[in-house]
Formats: C-alpha cells, sequence, structure tokens
C-alpha cells in the first residue's frame, strides 16, 4: 500500500491523486453511454436490528468532500441513517462494464443547499414530496393521488417549498473502490482508503 503520489496507468485502472478525479472521468464516459440515468446508484443502510437495506436512488453531486443524494428524512433509510449514520453506494455502467462502490459516514446536507436543489426540481416532483409520505403503510393508489391533488391546489399560484423533513445526506467515504471488467473475469480492482476526511488518499490494487 502506497501513499499517492502523482497519476501512474499501468495498463490498469489509472491511479489519481484524487479519486474524485477518477471518479468525474468515469462519470463523464458512463453518461455517453448509458441508456437510461448514467447517476443511478444503490444505497446500502442498516436497521436498528443491523440487519442490512438496500434501495436505488440518484446521485446529485459528487466532489472530494463525497456523494450527496436526496430523500425524505422520515422514510426507512432516513430513519435508518439516524441511528446508524454510515452507508454504502455502488455505481454499476453495464455499458462502460466499470463500477465503483464506496463507504462512509454520512451528514445531513446545510439546509440552503437543501433549499436550492429543491428549488430546482420539476414542480410536481416538488408536489410528489409533499404528498408521499414514504416508505410508510398506502391504503390504494387513490390515496396518494387524492393528497396530490390537495397539495397541487394548495400551491397552484405559489412557490412550492422545501419540506422541512425532506432533504439531502452527504456520504463521506473513508474507501473508494474502482472496479473494471477484465476477460476471464481477471477483472482490475483498485481502492482508495483514508483514515479520515482530513487525511491523504492510500491506494491498493486487490485480486479480483
Amino acid at each position: 500500500m502506497s501513499e499517492i503520489g502523482g497519476t501512474v496507468d499501468d495498463g490498469g485502472i489509472g491511479v489519481k491523486d484524487d479519486p474524485f478525479a477518477l471518479f468525474d472521468a468515469w462519470m463523464a464516459e458512463a453518461k455517453k453511454t448509458e441508456p437510461n440515468e448514467a447517476n443511478a446508484m444503490s444505497i446500502a443502510t442498516v436497521d436498528a436490528e443491523g440487519r442490512p437495506n438496500v434501495r436505488m436512488v440518484l446521485l446529485k453531486d459528487a466532489s472530494p468532500r463525497g456523494f450527496v443524494f436526496y430523500t425524505n428524512m422520515e422514510s426507512a433509510k432516513g430513519r435508518e441513517l439516524a441511528s446508524h449514520p454510515y452507508a454504502a453506494l455502488c455505481l454499476h455502467w453495464k455499458t462502460q462494464r466499470k463500477q465503483v462502490r464506496a463507504r462512509g459516514a454520512v451528514t445531513q446536507v446545510p439546509d440552503a443547499e437543501a433549499d436550492a436543489y429543491f428549488a430546482s426540481r420539476a414542480k410536481d416532483s416538488k408536489i410528489g414530496a409533499w404528498a408521499s409520505a414514504q416508505s410508510r403503510p398506502m391504503e390504494g393508489r387513490f390515496a396518494f393521488e387524492r393528497e396530490i391533488a390537495k397539495v397541487a391546489a394548495k400551491y397552484a399560484l405559489k412557490t412550492v417549498p422545501r419540506p422541512p423533513y425532506w432533504s439531502g445526506y452527504l456520504i463521506v467515504p473513508f474507501e473508494i473502490e474502482f472496479w473494471r471488467d477484465r476477460p476471464f473475469r481477471l477483472h482490475d480492482r483498485l481502492v482508495y482508503r483514508r483514515k479520515a476526511p482530513d487525511r491523504p488518499w492510500r491506494t491498493e490494487r486487490l485480486f479480483p
């Protein structure tokens, strides 16, 4: 294992000083070829009994500070993150035959950041955020549509504000792994690890 000290390409996955520089390059390629959302990722959390739970969400920002996604904080993942503020994520780009995995601590994004993102959403999506009691039992589809109609009428001529229970989460990674498919399952795996957010990244290549 060695500390990053420049860009290297040994015929496998190229090593960069910052794993997010490599992530940005891979995401840019995926956006050119993926037929649907290239930013779709799975998020894994654990419940109060330590049992894992996973679902798909959309990655909305990736930078050296971490990975950001948005959700209803009263949802199953919101409740699980409140009691166990750690998560794992995975992005798989089938067309590129690549994937990125990461694990890290989770914090809520600042209100101003959540407000700015919510304001950028389509009005129907904003209304849906108010109408959905995410992850909780629903009497039927009509009950949901009734709530949508009520919220739509309330904000017909007004700006839809961000619900107090809806925000973003920042995953601050302590580990990021880049995986690339190779023939005969002789895949490339490069992992970045650090002991704390203010510590340098160290890299290690793994057997497939």
